[in-house]
């Protein structure tokens, strides 16, 4: 969409909810489609984009949000956010926020070179479960010499329940969009991607509007340097209606400072299918005496227990943010 040419899960604890007021009949219903900052772009119902702005500074208003719009010149202002059916948060320094809200699916892809990012992929996972979002991994540049090694990394994930989906976009562009058509129709996808994997390259195949310069939209919202990371919809053409993909340059890595300890163990499958097999019912899977995951090597890989424990341990220094 040339959107300038056409000018709540249960809420974590220590996060601020935003309350959600009926709808008016003097409202304009809209779907936030960009987030630049505290300026935002919002689709009507009939494809029309607009320019708006949230009611106060606390106002918390992300990607994918359902909102109520005044009427009057732009930019409108957000008079109401609605529920959420999910939402997900990134790190951005030394805190979390959310950036994206309303998902169906993420996708997060990774590449034989420069090579796997386990690190990245077990936050998002956790995230995603967290939030009840299916979650796909996308195991990009296949046609490259170290293929063979990659896919045998990749299998830990397969072997866990995963979906992992294998993928040569530059070389390969029309088995991709094969690949990924029956996945991404219909719906909401969030699609990351560390620098170098070749998620620009996907986003520009599947949304060829994404490749629009940033310019115009920087001086309609002067948004300045916020649209060089700024979270993105786009409707993906050729698709059925509904087929949507969110697309958030810059990304680094999930926010998981919101997430409680259960939320933490639950994201992990393999700490999930042995729950009640450790000594202690209460045990933290760190050093206590009697811990399946000491005593059975093979109930969990070392990388994968040596994550958890690392994330456990943030999780319970965290300072309230």
């Amino acid at each position: 969409m040339d959107d300038l040419e056409r000018h709540n899960p249960q809420r974590p604890k220590g996060k601020r909810s935003t309350k959600s007021a009926p709808s008016t009949s003097h409202g304009l219903t809209a779907r936030i489609v960009g987030a630049f900052g505290r300026h935002y772009l919002a689709q009507l119902d009939d494809g029309t984009v607009l320019a708006c702005v949230p009611r106060g500074k606390r106002a918390e208003v992300v990607c994918g949000d359902r909102v109520t719009l005044a009427p009057g010149d732009a930019p409108l202002a957000i008079e109401q956010v609605h529920a959420r059916r999910n939402a997900l948060w990134r790190e951005d320094l030394w805190r979390s926020k959310m950036f994206a809200a309303n998902l169906d699916r993420v996708m997060l892809v990774t590449a034989t070179y420069p090579g796997i990012q386990h690190g990245l992929i077990g936050r998002a996972l956790i995230a995603a479960d967290a939030a009840d979002i299916p979650a796909t991994l996308l195991l990009n540049k296949c046609d490259l010499p170290q293929a063979a090694a990659a896919r045998a990394e990749m299998r830990l994930y397969r072997d866990l329940g995963y979906e992992v989906l294998e993928l040569s976009v530059r070389t390969e562009p029309q088995a991709a969009l094969a690949a990924l058509t029956p996945r991404l129709s219909g719906q909401t996808t969030l699609l990351l991607g560390a620098s170098g994997v070749g998620k620009s390259s996907l986003t520009n195949l599947l949304a060829p509007q994404a490749q629009a310069p940033t310019r115009e939209i920087s001086e309609a919202l002067s948004a300045g340097k916020h649209t060089t990371t700024a979270t993105r919809l786009y409707d993906l053409p050729g698709f059925p209606p509904g087929s949507v993909l969110m697309d958030s340059p810059g990304f680094q890595s999930f926010g998981l400072h919101h997430l409680s300890v259960s939320q933490l163990q639950h994201g992990f499958p393999e700490i999930r299918a042995r729950n009640g097999q450790c000594r202690f019912q209460n045990c933290t899977h760190r050093d206590e005496p009697g811990c399946v995951f000491t005593t059975d090597p093979q109930a969990i890989s070392a990388a994968r227990l040596a994550l958890y424990r690392t994330l456990y341990a943030e999780l319970t220094s965290a300072t309230p943010r």
